[in-house]
């Protein structure tokens, strides 16, 4: 039997992954793990969100609590415009590691239904930690339904984020209204 573990980052991007995967006969058990989202406010939004989701739609959801403000930004401090490589790392070797520990067949990500996220780094990450814990990486593109994920999370009130979520990915979020801000108390 396949049993796959699905390293979710946040309730409305699980919605299509999820979906997808029974509509091929695959029951994920949804893994939160994710020590990258800060503050810890919009941590405890997202965590929230997908325990109160994961239940609704009859998924089983294991957590790891782990707010990491201060070991991700050391970890990424000295390359800053480079934090999404750390942070698909950790994410996909804790996912792996917890997967290969627990007797699952495999493991994938909810990172991959996102446009906006680098598929091609999810993917080096992923595939380095299942050679890494022996455990197989079941590979989707399921940017293919991001828009439909999105829209039926509108439907079902969920909590929105408004960036990928890091500290340094909300700063980039203002990043033109900061310049302006700047810019108009220089005058």
């Amino acid at each position: 039997m396949n049993t796959v573990l699905l390293h979710t980052c946040c309730a409305p991007c699980s919605v299509y992954c999820v979906d997808s995967l029974r509509a091929e006969g695959i029951e994920p058990t949804a893994l939160w793990y994710n020590p990258n989202i800060h503050p810890y406010q919009e941590y405890v939004a997202r965590r929230d969100t997908l325990m109160w989701y994961a239940p609704s739609i009859g998924m089983e959801l294991k957590v790891i609590e782990e707010y990491g403000l201060r070991d991700f930004v050391r970890a990424v401090a000295d390359d800053i415009p480079h934090r999404c490589t750390h942070c698909y790392d950790i994410r996909m070797d804790r996912t792996a590691r917890y997967a290969a520990e627990h007797g699952f067949s495999s493991f994938s990500t909810t990172l991959l239904v996102s446009p906006y996220q680098n598929h091609a780094g999810i993917i080096a990450a992923a595939e380095a930690a299942a050679a890494k814990y022996g455990v197989e990486f079941l590979y989707r593109d399921f940017r293919v339904g991001f828009r439909e994920g999105q829209a039926k999370a509108r439907e079902l009130e969920m909590y929105m984020q408004k960036y990928c979520g890091c500290i340094f990915s909300e700063e980039d979020r203002y990043q033109k209204k900061i310049q302006k801000d700047l810019l108009r108390n220089e005058a």
